[in-house]
């Protein structure tokens, strides 16, 4: 009887759990020899990955075992999923049946799904994988040639990727010579959109630096050509560069969704930018699927701007399930017998037309009353409650587009500010000995708490507006987390009444009289 262990890693939601792979080969005293057996907790797409195995070791001249042949999966509690396991079960087979050294492949993890004709093919996730198995002491890699420049951004793994199982297991007898898989030079990333492209809409511009300087959420209603969709595009330019940490974290989930199979990969520094089309089923944006779980827009957005545009023509169930994960940052997705979840802290920009017909002048609406007030109800309640801040952009007059020279301030300089009002935040609720980092994380309880407790001179306009029922107990909350922002843009140490009308002003999206 042989026996041999390799090791692997299986991606659960965002999180990447190192498997053992377990082989023993012996003649059975029944009937039923040449068959396989796994334990674990494979899924269906493990289960089948005998078939590969067996006909890439035939299409590869490799003999599979003509005795029965057990298999686990370890830790036998957690389940196992995907394809990432083809390479490992098939190498671990043959190490057990004695035709390859297993030595070879201490320290090693296996990561590559295994096509009939025996080559190797790429897996989505190799990029969190090969982090998790670098933490627990592997030192050298194995992956498809798709996945090369993607396994390359691990530090501290020597990698190779053969093209099929006939190269590995001949590279592995020194029959053959692969080279190791090494960082290529990248070319510098595309510049992003400039703030300086949009013409006019100074109340929409201000806004936007106010979302970005406390991660707040944010509707834009306007004509077609009024620059809702330029403003959403040119929010990440004004956002901070992810942190290495905060970078690894975000290339990580679009390494799950496979973006970077087959081209260059680097990581991610800029804040990501996720629009999707308004017929994007509920599984595509917030996760999920048949079988294996995936992010949705909603993840692959973490740490940057997700943006809804005709709102109004989303479905509202699809709309309504942002709800809970603008609250707490995180998508949970559970099925029967296993739940996964992925981070989804996010600037969500939602953008709409007055009415159906969108004429470019309110006088030229053609829609019936009914019709036009119940436009924007098409977003629910709830979901709105949940938007920080509400603009209203008129179209943009000739004379800002046939201007020869734009007078509109760059990305760069709104930049700076809003860099400076976050860290004048992070540093203020450090200092409380809180781990906030942004004004929109903070909950109300706490800004209505004695020491965060603004005068009531300084709070009259929202606790009237609260008193006359005109915004929710969440509004209210949401009001004071901007005008707390907006303090900061404005470099005060405490949000003045000036600043509570202004935030009262941008909740509500009208002018207080």
């Amino acid at each position: 009887m042989g026996y041999a262990r390799t090791n692997t890693v299986c991606m659960i939601g965002a999180t990447a759990v190192a498997v053992t792979v377990e082989a023993s080969v012996f003649k059975s005293s029944s009937k039923g020899a040449d068959t396989v057996r796994m334990s674990g907790l494979p899924d269906n797409v493990v289960n089948q990955a005998q078939t590969r195995v067996r006909s890439a070791m035939a299409n590869s001249a490799l003999r599979f075992p003509d005795r029965s042949v057990s298999v686990n999966f370890g830790p036998a509690s957690v389940p196992t999923t995907g394809s990432a396991a083809d390479l490992a079960l098939a190498l671990t087979i043959m190490c057990a049946a004695d035709t390859l050294p297993v030595e070879k492949l201490d320290d090693t993890v296996l990561l590559a799904e295994l096509g009939l004709d025996g080559s190797l093919r790429a897996v989505p996730g190799t990029l969190p994988a090969l982090m998790e198995a670098r933490r627990i002491g592997m030192r050298k890699a194995i992956v498809s040639p798709e996945n090369a420049a993607e396994a390359a951004l691990v530090a501290d793994l020597a990698v190779v990727a053969p093209r099929d199982l006939a190269t590995l297991v001949a590279w592995i007898f020194g029959q053959a010579e692969l080279e190791p898989v090494t960082r290529s030079a990248t070319a510098p990333p595309a510049p992003l959109a400039d703030l300086a492209d949009v013409r006019g809409q100074p109340t929409a511009r201000r806004a936007l630096e106010i979302t970005a300087a406390g991660g707040h959420h944010m509707l834009m209603v306007g004509p077609p050509g009024a620059g809702k969709t330029m403003l959403a595009e040119r929010l990440p330019s004004i956002l901070p560069p992810l942190a290495d940490a905060e970078a690894v974290e975000v290339t990580s989930l679009h390494s799950l969704r496979g973006r970077f199979t087959g081209g260059a990969a680097e990581l991610l520094h800029y804040a990501p930018f996720e629009a999707p089309h308004h017929s994007m089923t509920m599984q595509a944006l917030v996760g999920g699927g048949h079988g294996h779980i995936g992010p949705g827009s909603l993840a692959l957005a973490h740490r940057g701007v997700l943006f809804i545009d005709e709102a109004p023509e989303w479905s509202r169930p699809v709309l309504d399930a942002l709800r809970q994960p603008l609250e707490c940052g995180e998508v949970r997705i559970r099925r029967a017998n296993t739940s996964v979840s992925y981070p989804a802290k996010v600037i969500l920009v939602l953008a709409a037309n007055p009415c159906p017909c969108a004429p470019n002048k309110p006088q030229d609406c053609v829609c019936k009353p009914t019709a036009r007030r119940g436009y924007l109800q098409r977003i629910s309640r709830p979901l709105l409650d949940r938007i920080d801040l509400r603009v209203n952009l008129p179209a943009v007059p000739p004379s800002a587009i046939l201007a020869e020279v734009s007078e509109a301030e760059p990305s760069e300089s709104v930049a700076k500010r809003v860099a400076r009002a976050r860290e004048a935040a992070a540093t203020r609720w450090a200092e409380a000995g809180e781990r906030w980092q942004l004004n929109s994380e903070v909950p109300g309880p706490a800004l209505r708490s004695d020491r965060w407790r603004l005068p009531v001179p300084v709070r009259r306009t929202v606790d009237e507006l609260l008193m006359k029922e005109r915004i929710t107990a969440r509004g209210y909350d949401r009001v004071l987390k901007l005008a707390w922002t907006i303090a900061d843009l404005r470099e005060h140490d405490r949000p003045t009444a000036e600043d509570i009308t202004a935030a009262s002003e941008l909740r509500l999206g009208y002018t207080l009289s």
